[in-house]
């Protein structure tokens, strides 16, 4: 397969907005390029449009080569760019497993790209052959959120290779909840496949979603098209000191912790009467199936307990996903459920 091709014609020979800083390496000298004020704040100057020092930190963290890592503005800037990289307005269509983020056909619909929903089987598995049989000449992307979201269970790494194999164009997985699962994502297998990318995150188990710091992973050919498409200065300065620093505080406790919670909130749950499924996780929330998820939702909200009613969703009819929470907040959920049990149960 060859990358190029799939690339738009425009975007092809597109040339990319540049600055004279991507002419000069050092970090002290006299800046009159940008017309920037000359006054130091810590924030009179533009940040560095490509993230080096954010990107070399990341390398070591995720086993990935600095030229094969894309840094935007949460996951979502990575989506609308493949978007517009690889999709032609009004002809090309992407695929998706559904349920599943709501953005990936959001950026379809504004990218003018028909979006083809392949449902996931009943047990949320994977449907690798029909994925692929939705596929023709114009398919230009492919969707795998793994673990899945809202349905929070991973795929097994060898049937998601077995989609980028059959697949005649981009596939994209999206890794946001990857470190709270025991499955391996895909990184390990990136520089095997040029048309995989993985998407992940800074905003969960990192705790910046605030930050807004979404990640790529691809080929270097199509991370260079990234960012020949991307704005200059996606990534401002506060944003790139800060993560910066909390990339070197350690995750893995709070990872190991909302690990632990996840398994005693799924117990406590489905020991609810009017609970009538926990769906298994590999992600920082539960779907919950409920006798009445509306009636359940709107008391939750009167306690300002605020969960995310997936009820109209398909394959999600009478679920809500509840993120898992510190020891008190989760603590605090289930004291408040089971005093809607008792309340409804005297109706």
């Amino acid at each position: 397969m060859q990358i190029t091709d799939l690339i738009r014609p425009n975007i092809r020979s597109l040339q990319p907005y540049s600055t004279a800083r991507d002419e000069y390496e050092g970090e002290l000298g006299i800046f009159l390029d940008a017309n920037e004020s000359p006054y130091d704040n810590g924030y009179n100057r533009y940040p560095d449009p490509h993230q080096k020092r954010l990107k070399s930190l990341l390398s070591p963290i995720k086993r990935v080569e600095m030229e094969n890592i894309f840094i935007g503005n949460g996951s979502d800037e990575a989506i609308d760019l493949l978007f517009r990289i690889f999709c032609q307005p009004g002809r090309s269509n992407a695929i998706s497993i559904s349920p599943s983020y709501g953005m990936y056909e959001v950026a379809a619909d504004t990218n003018d790209v028909k979006m083809r929903k392949v449902l996931l089987n009943d047990d949320f598995s994977l449907p690798v052959d029909r994925l692929l049989e939705a596929a023709d000449s114009d398919s230009r992307l492919l969707f795998i959120c793994s673990p899945n979201n809202p349905t929070g269970n991973a795929f097994p790494r060898e049937e998601i290779e077995r989609v980028v194999r059959g697949f005649p164009g981009i596939v994209v997985v999206d890794e946001a909840y990857i470190d709270f699962s025991d499955e391996p994502g895909m990184l390990p297998v990136l520089s095997e496949y040029p048309n995989l990318v993985v998407l992940q995150t800074l905003s969960k188990a990192w705790g910046m979603a605030g930050l807004r710091c979404g990640l790529a992973f691809a080929s270097a050919e199509i991370i260079g098209y990234m960012n020949r498409v991307k704005y200059p200065y996606n990534i401002n300065v506060a944003t790139s000191a800060i993560a910066e620093r909390l990339l070197s505080e350690p995750v893995a406790e709070h990872i190991r912790i909302i690990k632990k919670e996840r398994r005693k909130l799924a117990e406590s749950l489905a020991d609810l009467p009017f609970v009538e499924s926990v769906y298994p996780s590999d992600a920082n929330f539960l779907l919950v199936k409920v006798r009445d998820a509306n009636a359940l939702y709107d008391y939750l909200i009167g306690k300002k307990i605020i969960v995310r009613n997936r009820d109209k969703v398909v394959l999600c009819k009478g679920c809500l996903r509840m993120t898992v929470g510190t020891p008190e907040e989760n603590q605090r959920l289930i004291t408040t459920l089971k005093e809607y049990e008792e309340k409804t149960s005297d109706c």
